[in-house]
């Protein structure tokens, strides 16, 4: 605390730090379903300052810790080593959001000075070869495997917090612009991207910068830089940034997820009905995780909502635009609707399908009843004739003559084929009738209007 200061003097949101603190942040992939543990909420973790009551608002939607650990800084080793920069702390956290999307925080601080040259190096090292970093020996994943009793891989997606301490600090805080801009370019294109002095504000090449004086943010893709932040907003970006990266996983697995089940539903050939019923029940299925991953693993993240304060709405919306975050949500929302739409007309071609099918089924057993009533009427009228004690059966004569029996065969099978000929007749004059099943338009032609003039121009 200053000298002359009270215990209640507002807490600034700037603030001087003398070592250099580095955050990487590395998405995994697979879920990993968060359990109830005693590391309690990821509020509680850290210090959020005046932050914090709108994280305890929305604490049922933040990431939870799955593991936090302190370790020594001698236990952390990188592939190319340390390039100069040892560590003074090092911390290790795995935090998963409700819906099982996992991300890898690794809390770092420099024991002494760092220059921008050192800082691009180590940031390139522990981004482009992060699968050999190694803690106690071995990989870091395969320690964290064995702690948590889980397995985890890597994902696709890095964002590295850089908040600059010491003399790089007071570097990057000075009126000196173009020294500025050198330092600033190094870092966040981890030394891959040489200063071009003679285009220093080129679209494609300048991060998204903010200068207040007291404070500076600067933002790409992969690597932010910010300088002169209190610790309590280094936490709240720290967690903006999780949401961020989980959120651009989260997208990610949906593309590869909507793009597998187009594929199984091209691929899918059978005519059962009973499994063509099973692929639409787990299409539908796989749509509705899409849907809920889109809105509670992306949308829950990218909006001010959960700190709804201006420091971290405007790094959460540089950070929204360095990602395509939105224009990928928007995307994915389109393909994962279309998909849904694919699905409901292939249920509903299945569903006519039976129906037809039903159809047809229901006349073919009608035309067999209405056959065998047809054909059995006439025997029957027959062995009743037969059957009867008349003068003009004889016994002694078989029923099959027909000199003496024929009259009472044409009586009985007569009328039978002339009510077969007639709906046979009919039949064909309905099938056959001209004329359209839709009613045409009375008009030979519907006119035209014709074309409006530009607004300001005359009438014809």
């Amino acid at each position: 605390m200053l000298p002359g200061t009270s215990p209640n003097a507002t807490v600034l949101d700037s603030a001087n730090r003398d070592r250099t603190r580095v955050l990487l942040l590395f998405s995994l992939s697979g879920r990993l379903r968060p359990r109830d543990t005693a590391l309690g909420a990821l509020v509680d973790r850290y210090d959020y300052g005046r932050f914090a009551s709108h994280l305890m608002t929305s604490q049922d939607v933040l990431p939870v810790p799955v593991l936090d650990e302190r370790a020594a800084p001698r236990r952390l080793r990188l592939p190319h080593g340390d390039h100069g920069l040892g560590l003074a702390s090092l911390r290790i956290l795995v935090v998963a959001t409700p819906r099982g999307d996992a991300t890898l925080v690794v809390d770092c601080a420099f024991a002494g000075e760092t220059t921008a040259g050192d800082l691009a190096a180590w940031l390139a090292t522990t981004c482009f070869d992060r699968e050999r970093i190694e803690l106690d020996d071995r990989p870091l994943l395969q320690t964290l495997t064995e702690q948590l009793g889980r397995p985890l891989a890597l994902g696709q997606n890095v964002h590295q917090l850089v908040f600059p301490g010491g003399r790089l600090q007071r570097e990057l805080l000075s009126a000196d612009v173009d020294r500025k801009a050198i330092l600033l370019n190094e870092i966040v294109y981890r030394g891959r991207m040489p200063w071009n002095p003679a285009t220093p504000y080129d679209a494609s090449l300048a991060p998204h910068l903010r200068n207040h004086g007291l404070t500076l943010s600067a933002l790409g893709r992969g690597v932010s830089v910010q300088a002169g932040w209190a610790p309590h907003v280094e936490n709240g970006l720290m967690l903006v940034a999780v949401g961020m990266v989980s959120a651009l996983a989260v997208l990610q697995r949906t593309r590869l997820a909507a793009f597998a089940m187009m594929k199984a539903n091209e691929q899918a050939l059978t005519d059962s009905p009973t499994e063509i019923r099973s692929l639409i029940s787990r299409l539908s299925a796989g749509v509705n995780e899409l849907q809920l991953d889109l809105a509670f693993g992306v949308e829950a993240y990218v909006d001010s909502l959960l700190i709804p304060e201006m420091v971290m709405e405007a790094f959460q919306s540089s950070q929204r635009d360095a990602l395509g975050i939105r224009d990928s949500l928007e995307n994915s929302a389109r393909m994962v609707e279309r998909l849904t739409s694919v699905i409901s007309a292939r249920s509903a071609a299945l569903d006519a399908e039976l129906a037809e099918r039903d159809e047809r089924r229901d006349r073919t057993v009608s035309g067999l009843v209405a056959a065998a009533t047809l054909i059995a009427l006439p025997p029957t009228l027959l062995l009743a004739f037969f059957g009867v004690n008349g003068t003009n059966v004889d016994d002694h004569r078989s029923i099959l003559d027909l000199r003496a029996y024929g009259t009472a065969y044409a009586l009985a099978w007569l009328p039978f084929v002339v009510l077969v000929v007639i709906g046979y007749v009919l039949l064909r004059r309905i099938s056959t009738r001209s004329g359209s099943l839709l009613p045409t338009s009375d008009d030979d032609a519907v006119p035209v209007p014709p074309p409006r003039p530009p607004s300001g121009s005359p009438r014809p």
